[in-house]
């Protein structure tokens, strides 16, 4: 090949693309990189691996290859295998979803938990088809699922008294999560208001409910409340409990909120003040948007936790997805495996709050700027 070709070949801007060295990137240079840059990590590694291989051949040998998935009872379970008696969470499956819900109604429970996404759908995904109509949905599912879970109107009526296990917990926290979003906004708004009563108020709510643990909440939802109502008032145990969780929540959320409120440069409130917005204006279109937004992991944060929080209804007598298995354990021919139980009941948790922390990474990638201090 001629100098000339070959420079013309070459000629700055057309060069070729080559793939990078092999140790540069890839898998190898990953783990080179990520496993073995040090002594320590080296070292970091290399118990990490001895502790994994301690631990999952025995656990999937235990819960999986040796377990027992169907038997009678517990000495069923023994005389079949010497792992997991997931025989005992295949019997009990459904009172650990429906609870004491009537098992011809039960329809109603899986369609309002179908539903459920389908109201969640526009107001997580921007994308989801028909957003607008959906959202018309969305602001309807609380009748909708009030209607499908306790009847009437053509359905068969259903006491709150018959709620339990995994519906208990899932109408505990959505309820909680959907409302006390829109109370902590206003609190926080509230708090950081000039005017001194409105301030004064929410302060006093916001550091009271701080400052109360959770289940001395419920403890006088459930007894104290019916003192303080005239005689003969029947105020419904599950519907205090929802009420209760929501004011817990939303103290949390208020300051969470505040956080991001503090957090925006003054210039934006002078900028929104400039162009002649009023006060709910400028809070709507140009300040909440971007408090919200730093909030997003605290706001998430404590989604999960009062998620993980329902199990305390077990103190005041609702049996939830907890309760249902403590109680379940009482029965003679199953005591002795609540390992299989608590298992069931962590997995079940951690699967609803996995879900949660990655949609908050999903929306923090999303609302991604670029922008950084």
């Amino acid at each position: 090949m001629s100098d000339a070709a070959t420079t013309e070949r070459y000629e700055v801007g057309k060069h070729p693309e080559l793939p990078p060295p092999l140790l540069a990137s890839g898998p190898i240079y990953w783990v080179r990189t990520n496993l073995f840059s040090s002594w320590y990590n080296v070292f970091l590694t290399l118990l990490g691996a001895w502790f994994v291989w301690s631990i999952v051949p025995p656990l999937l040998e235990w819960g999986i290859f040796d377990a027992v998935f169907e038997a009678a009872d517990r000495a069923g379970c023994q005389a079949l295998g010497d792992g997991a008696c997931w025989a005992f969470i295949h019997e009990r499956f459904k009172i650990f979803i429906y609870g004491f819900y009537p098992e011809p109604e039960r329809w109603r429970v899986i369609v309002a938990f179908v539903l459920l996404f389908v109201a969640l759908g526009p107001l997580l995904f921007d994308k989801f088809p028909y957003r607008g109509k959906a959202m018309l949905f969305s602001l309807a599912y609380p009748f909708v699922a009030a209607w499908l879970l306790l009847g009437g109107f053509g359905l068969t009526p259903v006491g709150t008294d018959q709620f339990g296990g995994t519906l208990l917990n899932i109408i505990v926290g959505v309820t909680g999560i959907v409302i006390s979003l829109p109370i902590g906004i206003l609190l926080a708004l509230g708090r950081a208001s000039d005017m001194p009563v409105l301030r004064m108020i929410c302060v006093s709510f916001i550091e009271f409910i701080r400052g109360v643990p959770l289940i001395t909440l419920l403890f006088v939802a459930s007894t104290m409340l019916s003192y303080f109502l005239p005689p003969g008032t029947s105020f419904d145990l599950l519907l205090r409990v929802l009420i209760m969780v929501t004011l817990f929540s939303s103290g949390y959320m208020a300051e969470v909120i505040r956080g991001g409120l503090q957090a925006i440069p003054r210039g934006q409130y002078e900028a929104a003040d400039s162009m002649g917005l009023k006060y709910w204006q400028s809070m709507r279109l140009i300040v909440l948007p971007q408090a919200l937004k730093i909030s997003i992991p605290g706001i998430v944060n404590t989604f999960i936790g009062l998620f993980k929080d329902t199990t305390l209804v077990i103190i005041i007598g609702l049996l939830d997805i907890l309760g249902m298995g403590r109680a379940s354990l009482a029965d003679a021919k199953w005591a002795g495996l609540s390992t299989e139980v608590y298992l069931s009941i962590a997995l079940f948790f951690f699967l609803f709050c996995f879900a949660m922390s990655r949609y908050s990474l999903y929306l923090e990638s999303k609302l991604e700027t670029g922008h950084r201090n």
